[in-house]
């Protein structure tokens, strides 16, 4: 889905947006019958003395009283339940929508504006859809209605509200275009507020750790009085042409009644001096009064269709991103992109995976810069790769590389001989079981956490084994608890250590052909990374791949690629590259303290 197509989803609602027109015009067609009962009953009952006509009027204004309230009540039902599921799908939609873009467009914005979008642009869309579309239909229904009554009675009259309506939209519009470019600015400052707020709670231990409260609050200070002043300058907006709309209904009102009881005492002198009488007068205030309260909801109108109309174009920026990364495979352009739809058609699953992985000359550039230049390794399925190197070598593009977080700028990478652009990306990336340097944890339980992605098919025993080889069961075990137990937002509560042995369980857990340690046991004591790397050397038929700044990681790997600069500086054994001398056995010397 590449637009927002809102004609879509209210066309999906019809139904209930009809139940609500219908009801609204129902109810309008009852506040017209009411001035008319008022008149009667002071023509007849009170001018005239027609007692008996007063029980049958005011029969008729319960009626209308009654009427009105089913027919208010069934618009907003209808509307609101309409216009709570369209905010609802377009919410989840958009939320897939994000979900399907590819990592690029992740590191070209924060998480705080992302939140705003499904957040509060959704809620500008739900007021459209569930209430201000609607009254914008009643109040267009409603003096269409007025005028005709009001012109039934003195055609004169009906003037002096048109006059008003004209003015009051020229003051609507030019309020409008005023509100469009505010609204737009504020949602941007709304997104850097919520992000400087979201980063900052997310980064406290480090802000206190540091002592930087008072930066911090300063920072988030500066961000909230530009939002404070966006919304001043909205505010002077309505004070500017609010007032003027409050002005000009309020003479309609006293220009009705003055003109209106002039033509009572003296007549109509472009209807041969007929007057009006005191019913058709009240009556024609009444109408006038009808008329009145949508030019004065012109103003709150403007306001909320400035608001929903930015927040539509934010939302139509996010549609509009195309993935950089797009299932190329002609199993998913069969069945197309949805991941559990391709898993099911039991072709290219991970099970048909052995892991053997090839990388041909590839070469990835972000912007103007070589991140890896002409990589070439092959390393057959079940054996172990280890790649070391300095920070910003390379290694880590290497993973997302192989996961197609990021697509090659020229080469190939294969798979068991498949280029991984025609294995479905659902059946490649459920291939790979990956620890990464960034640790991330849900706040859930420690179960939950290992069970990610795989909760209804993972056993129990899946989850207490991979507990149990990533040793995370000496601390788990004795938790009140256990596996059960409930962690805090990204691990809050364990150590750097815990957290590690819980992501090796998380993968170790999913079974998967290829295997990757992403410098995955460096908050761990050397103890414990010796005894999780014998439990490693013991998985059979599972390629593995280590990334790792210590030699003790990579030391028994079949073989050791050495990366420097976004090139293979050094190839082989730990022993033949011990041999060869270069940037590995420097390394090496430096790690044990070998003497030069």
């Amino acid at each position: 889905m590449n637009r927002l197509n809102l004609g879509h989803y209210v066309k999906k609602y019809s139904f209930f947006y009809v139940i609500s027109i219908i009801a609204i015009s129902a109810s309008i067609l009852l506040d017209m019958i009411a001035p008319k009962a008022v008149q009667h009953i002071i023509d007849d009952v009170i001018i005239d003395h027609k007692m008996e006509v007063l029980k049958i009027w005011l029969l008729v204004i319960l009626g209308i009283g009654v009427g009105r309230c089913i027919f208010q009540y069934t618009k907003e039902f209808a509307c609101d339940y309409a216009g709570s599921k369209i905010a609802s799908e377009v919410r989840i939609n958009l939320f897939q929508k994000i979900q399907s873009l590819s990592a690029n467009f992740f590191d070209g914005i924060n998480s705080g504006e992302l939140m705003s979008r499904v957040k509060d642009d959704v809620d500008r869309i739900w007021d459209i859809a569930a209430f201000m579309g609607i009254l914008m239909i009643e109040v267009i229904l409603r003096t269409i209605s007025s005028m005709y009554f009001m012109m039934r009675i003195n055609w004169q009259l009906s003037l002096i509200p048109i006059i008003g309506m004209s003015i009051t939209a020229v003051i609507a519009i030019l309020m409008e275009k005023k509100l469009d470019t505010l609204f737009g600015e504020l949602a941007q400052k709304n997104s850097e507020l919520n992000n400087t707020a979201a980063e900052n709670l997310a980064g406290i231990r480090t802000v206190k750790a540091f002592a930087r409260e008072r930066h911090e609050i300063n920072k988030f200070h500066k961000h909230n009085q530009k939002y404070y002043e966006i919304n001043i300058d909205l505010s002077r907006v309505f004070v500017k042409y609010n007032p003027m709309i409050q002005i000009i209904t309020r003479l309609i009102s006293i220009s009705t009644v003055l003109l209106g009881g002039l033509v009572v005492i003296k007549g109509n002198p472009f209807n041969g001096g007929k007057p009006l009488t005191l019913g058709e007068l009240v009556a024609l205030t009444q109408y006038a009064g009808g008329i009145v309260w949508p030019m004065e909801m012109l103003g709150w109108l403007a306001n909320g269709f400035s608001s929903a109309k930015a927040s539509v174009k934010r939302l139509e920026k996010i549609y509009s991103e195309i993935p950089d990364i797009n299932d190329e495979s002609e199993l998913a352009k069969n069945l197309g992109t949805d991941q559990d739809t391709v898993i099911s058609a039991n072709l290219f699953t991970p099970e048909d995976i052995t892991g053997n992985i090839c990388f041909e000359g590839v070469t990835y550039k972000a912007g103007d810069r070589n991140i890896l230049d002409d990589v070439s390794f092959e390393i057959g399925a079940g054996k172990t790769l280890g790649i070391m190197g300095a920070t910003g070598s390379g290694k880590t593009t290497i993973i997302n590389l192989l996961k197609r977080m990021y697509d090659v700028t020229s080469g190939a990478i294969k798979i068991d001989g498949v280029n991984i652009k025609d294995l479905p990306l659902p059946t490649l990336r459920r291939s790979i079981a990956c620890v990464m340097q960034d640790i991330f944890l849900f706040s859930d339980t420690i179960d939950g956490n290992i069970r990610l992605g795989e909760r209804e098919k993972m056993s129990t025993a899946q989850v207490r084994t991979s507990l149990e080889q990533s040793l995370a069961s000496e601390f788990v075990d004795k938790m009140d608890e256990k596996e059960f137990t409930v962690i805090g937002e990204r691990g809050v509560g364990l150590s750097g250590g815990q957290k590690q042995r819980i992501t090796i369980a998380r993968a170790l857990a999913r079974k998967t052909p290829i295997l990757v340690l992403d410098d995955s046991t460096s908050a761990l004591d050397t103890e414990t990374e010796q005894d999780i790397q014998k439990v490693l050397a013991g998985l059979n038929g599972m390629t593995k791949i280590i990334i790792a700044h210590r030699i003790s990681a990579v030391r028994k790997a079949d073989k050791i690629i050495v990366l420097d600069k976004g090139k293979i500086a050094q190839e082989g054994t730990h022993d033949e590259l011990l041999k060869k001398g270069g940037l590995y056995k420097e390394t090496y010397d430096s790690q044990y303290g070998v003497k030069k």
